[in-house]
């Protein structure tokens, strides 16, 4: 694999002076090799291969622990801080926890590419952040119909109340059951969720942002939103922890 656009995702230390390194690459996915000499203190590798920096990268190898040959600046890296620089790290983790080794997704690259570019121009953070995730699993096979009742086809409406199940979607249920259970919905808050991510899809278009994370209603979208991306994405994730959201949680306490 010669000039192979990629991104650093994460990297460990490997023997005394290697490292091994997840890559999420343009035509081949996720990707693992071993960078050798790159801890050493005169290396000019070791402050190239970091995350958040377009690389072009040339691998060779069988198997699935290839070798690092040649890795080069592909454009100015993204210059990120704190939450922004956490959310990064955020989906950096997505992407080791969800994609397969070596299967090609190449829209997920570019949706991971779009992604930091929207952190670094400042755009809101929770739309960038749900969007990503929802486009993810949508890529990955595991989205549903933000728009529709999965039982019933019919278009979901503002004022009833809809049960999320990850695997179908969304389910009308009668108000007295919306107050015994955490999974359920209020139907404007879940097409004010579809507004912001159908908002300019296929395209960099950041014009409807202010739909969500703003003060007021907006920010009730807000809060639905990010609990249900979080019921949508753990079947997936399993059990374990996301590292990522520990460390928005001690920042948070640091703050306070």
């Amino acid at each position: 694999m010669d000039l192979q656009p990629a991104y650093i995702l994460h990297t460990r230390p490997y023997r005394d002076t290697s490292a091994l390194i997840d890559l999420l690459t343009l035509d081949y996915g996720l990707l693992r090799a071993v960078a050798r000499g790159v801890r050493g203190t005169a290396s000019r590798k070791r402050t190239l291969l970091q995350p958040f920096q377009p690389l072009l990268v040339s691998l060779s190898g069988r198997g699935e622990l290839l070798a690092l040959n040649q890795a080069e600046h592909a454009a100015p890296g993204f210059r990120l801080e704190a939450n922004r620089l956490f959310s990064a790290m955020y989906l950096n983790e997505l992407l080791m926890r969800l994609l397969q080794m070596q299967e090609a997704h190449p829209a997920i690259y570019r949706l991971y590419q779009q992604a930091l570019i929207s952190l670094q121009q400042q755009g809101s953070l929770e739309t960038c952040l749900r969007r990503f995730e929802f486009r993810l699993l949508q890529e990955l096979g595991y989205a549903w119909d933000l728009q529709v009742d999965a039982v019933s086809g019919e278009t979901l409406q503002s004022e009833q109340i809809y049960l999320f199940n990850p695997e179908h979607g969304y389910q009308h249920i009668p108000l007295p059951m919306a107050d015994q259970t955490p999974v359920c919905f209020a139907g404007a808050d879940l097409l004010g969720f579809a507004a912001v991510i159908n908002a300019g899809y296929g395209q960099e278009d950041t014009s409807n942002d202010q739909i969500i994370g703003t003060e007021g209603l907006q920010a009730d979208v807000a809060r639905a939103a990010k609990r249900l991306m979080r019921q949508a994405l753990q079947p997936h994730l399993g059990n374990r922890p996301l590292l990522s959201r520990a460390l928005f949680a001690a920042k948070s306490n640091t703050a306070h």
